[in-house]
């Protein structure tokens, strides 16, 4: 029987120093595979000193993407020296799991508008679509999803790319009122990680 691969995914950490430290350790203590950091690294830009050393020093492999308040350049600092991986337009492979994302928001630093979201998972999916698991990674939500409650209308871009490439899971952040939401759209499970992580198996 195949080990399920694991996953602790987060995001909104906001700078703050002290939960990246706990997600790190988390992810030790339940001997995750890859951690997945959904945007919302910084607060405007801004971070606590060390922010992303605890997974280094942990060794442990992390993807990211940029999110409303993340300037893109920042996140590809983070990515080159730390080394972790900026899938924000780009993908990542593992065993037969294809992850591809998207980060920003029709808000904040660096705005994104839907067509540019949409290119950016159309490109990332391009080179795992024929994988046998995949999963898509964005910052915002999707319109018509269950975090629309809080007010902030999701992506029409993200809906559409649910709709079209089917991935097997979305996760996202952003809405932090809709921290654990889980829901099924179509054949995909749509997941608001939140900053306190959610475990995945797949």
């Amino acid at each position: 029987m195949n080990k399920k691969f694991k996953i602790l995914a987060a995001g909104d950490l906001h700078g703050d120093a002290s939960l990246s430290k706990k997600l790190s350790t988390q992810a030790k203590k339940e001997k995750v595979d890859l951690i997945i950091l959904c945007g919302d690294l910084t607060f405007a830009d801004q971070f606590g000193k060390g922010l992303m050393y605890p997974f280094v020093k942990n060794n442990q492999k992390v993807l990211i993407i940029p999110g409303n308040h993340d300037s893109f350049a920042t996140t590809d600092f983070f990515a080159e020296f730390y080394g972790l991986k900026n899938i924000h337009g780009y993908h990542a492979i593992y065993k037969d799991i294809g992850i591809f994302g998207c980060g920003g928001a029709d808000i904040g630093i660096e705005q994104l508008t839907d067509d540019e979201i949409f290119n950016h998972l159309k490109r990332g999916f391009g080179k795992i679509k024929n994988l046998n698991k995949k999963i898509m990674v964005t910052h915002m939500h999707a319109e018509d999803s269950k975090a629309e409650f809080s007010g902030f209308k999701g992506s029409k871009a993200i809906k559409k790319a649910i709709k079209k490439f089917q991935p097997d899971i979305l996760l996202s952040g952003h809405i932090h009122e809709a921290e654990g939401i889980e829901e099924k759209v179509g054949k995909t499970l749509v997941i608001n990680v939140g900053r306190k992580g959610k475990i995945i198996e797949i």
